[in-house]
């Protein structure tokens, strides 16, 4: 990875001697460079068990490690849960922060934390990290910035509604044609709702001439306008329509509705969008957990998420994706008298892959019950610091809110090294 600089910096690089530094110890400290031009943020909405996906303790009492076993990946020293086969073949792509630790253990307010990387304040509401990616990065101009498949607890927050997510609302079918019509341009605004408007006022022109024509034009919304522009292009149809993808391609995702969520978020990627979120929920498992994440949801994540790491590094895009996994929290080690695992932000897992992520390592340690770290917990802030690092973002920069508050990006966090 090679380090730009500037004559600047060569300048303070020319200084350290002074201080007792060396060049080699500057570009120790130096923030790494950024790889990534595009992201997906794989939302597991609910809060998943650690205990049972990515950090088991098949050590500790029965009533703590639960029904299922851990099997080798193909990194020597890292296992993972026995229904995640399709994935432990690909750990060496990904990087596995284990003992994050929070003390939010409600879902509005974990979820409003790992979503945007700052502790949720009642004074402020913070814009969601693609938002921020959307403000950020400048990406084509005949396709939306920032898609939600098929929606996302993500706000503009401070940014305002400009740096909004364009939701699709429904989840593509394998082989169907993407109905881009039902997507949300703006204030719950549908793309077939815009056209009724703009035939209407059509109508209106021919009728009554232009007596009444512009209060509906002022009553328009520009950016509902130029949502509706992008979103009827050639180029984010093609896009959006999952049905054109390789038969190859399609078929290792499958039909499940995770797994065409990835491969249309793949396909916005490979077209030129800069984030795109996927939202699988269904994780709050207060009974009947192990059934529910063997029968349901370690399959579709397994299948999902292992189709979608292939098909980027297939077509080359992994190195300059960002993909980022993470719920609001985990789950309790001890398992509760309905066979389920309650809320528990004290120990919670993230999966980091491509964006110059440092896959086949493990970062972060709980203890021998997944009770909460062992050793210096992680946050969620200094994760979403890591995951802005591998775009080029600097977390530390400061944005004004309207009313001209300065705020930092990621208020509390620094950038995790050793991932980068």
């Amino acid at each position: 990875m090679t380090a730009n600089f500037s004559r600047r910096s060569f300048l303070q690089v020319g200084a350290l001697g002074l201080t007792g530094l060396t060049l080699a110890d500057y570009l120790r400290a130096a923030p790494p460079a950024s790889t990534a031009k595009s992201a997906i943020f794989v939302y597991l909405g609910g809060g998943p068990t650690h205990m049972d996906t990515f950090d088991l303790k098949p050590e500790a009492a029965a009533e703590f490690r639960g029904d299922f076993k851990p099997i080798a990946t193909d990194v020597p020293g890292i296992q993972i849960s026995e229904h995640l086969p399709k994935l432990a073949k690909q750990m060496k792509d990904v990087a596995l922060v284990r003992g994050i630790s929070h003390t939010l253990a409600g879902h509005e307010l974990g979820t409003a934390y790992v979503n945007t990387g700052n502790r949720p304040i009642p004074s402020l509401l913070y814009p969601g990290l693609g938002a921020v990616v959307s403000k950020e990065l400048q990406g084509d101009k005949d396709l939306p910035h920032y898609v939600a498949i098929p929606s996302t607890p993500q706000k503009a927050g401070y940014l305002g509604v400009r740096y909004a997510p364009l939701l699709t609302n429904t989840t593509p079918s394998a082989g169907v044609p993407f109905a881009v019509r039902g997507i949300s341009l703006g204030n719950g605004m549908t793309v077939a709702e815009y056209e009724k408007r703009q035939k209407l006022l059509s109508q209106l022109d021919t009728t009554f001439g232009s007596a009444e024509e512009s209060k509906l034009v002022d009553g328009l919304d520009k950016f509902a306008q130029q949502a509706f522009d992008m979103i009827s292009s050639p180029k984010a149809k093609q896009a959006f329509d999952v049905s054109l993808e390789k038969p190859e391609v399609a078929e290792r995702f499958g039909p499940g509705k995770f797994a065409m969520s990835c491969l249309l978020a793949a396909r916005l990627i490979d077209a030129g969008v800069r984030f795109t979120t996927v939202s699988f929920g269904g994780w709050d498992t207060h009974s009947n957990n192990f059934k529910a994440t063997k029968d349901n949801l370690l399959p579709q994540l397994d299948t999902g998420l292992s189709a979608l790491l292939t098909t980027l590094k297939e077509r080359g895009q992994l190195a300059s994706t960002t993909v980022y996994v993470i719920g609001e929290f985990g789950r309790t080690p001890k398992i509760n008298p309905n066979a389920g695992r309650d809320h528990w932000p004290r120990a919670m897992f993230a999966l980091l892959a491509g964006g110059g992520i440092k896959g086949g390592q493990v970062l972060g340690k709980s203890d021998d019950k997944g009770m909460g770290p062992a050793g210096d917990p992680i946050t969620p802030d200094q994760v979403s610091a890591t995951f802005y690092s591998t775009l080029g973002i600097d977390h530390q920069k400061e944005y004004h809110t309207p009313t001209g508050r300065p705020v930092m990006i990621v208020r509390d966090g620094t950038v995790l090294k050793e991932l980068v």
